[in-house]
């Protein structure tokens, strides 16, 4: 290939790899979402556990409910992180496919095509996953004095 085919390659391949770039930094807050989310179950789980073994009996079937609602939902932020994990892994490799298919002249159009339609395939179920979860959380949110 000559040198100023292969560099206009190159630069066509940053081009198109703009866009996987953004989807990255959005993937990256989603990311930071789920994992700030994930810390403040945790710390609430830790709190009920402690409430529950302290508090009186009468409030234990309260506190064994608020568990099982944390744990439920801590499940499906640690599952919506693990698809945003995996998303952000296929569009490195749309963006690795792009470089390699620019600097080897290889036509990946369609490799590239399926691994961005997967990216987006597990987007959008980490999406319905943190919908669920936001969900439970709305579901079982009490505001005002307790009764």
């Amino acid at each position: 290939m000559d040198p100023d085919t292969a560099i206009t390659a190159v630069g066509r391949a940053i081009q198109l790899s703009v866009a996987p770039v953004f989807l990255l930094s959005a993937i990256g807050a989603m990311l930071a979402v789920m994992t700030n989310r994930l810390s403040r179950l945790v710390d609430r789980g830790r709190l009920a556990e402690a409430r529950l073994a302290e508090g009186p009996p009468a409030e234990a079937a309260h506190w064994h409910h608020e568990l099982a609602v944390i744990s439920r939902r801590a499940k499906l932020v640690n599952r919506a992180i693990t698809l945003l994990t995996v998303t952000a892994l296929l569009v490195c490799l749309v963006i690795a496919s792009m470089f390699i298919a620019a600097s080897f002249d290889i036509h990946a159009a369609k490799g590239v095509a399926v691994l961005f339609v997967a990216a987006m395939g597990t987007f959008f179920v980490a999406l319905l996953v943190f919908l669920r979860e936001i969900f439970i959380a709305t579901s079982t949110l009490r505001l005002g004095p307790p009764r």
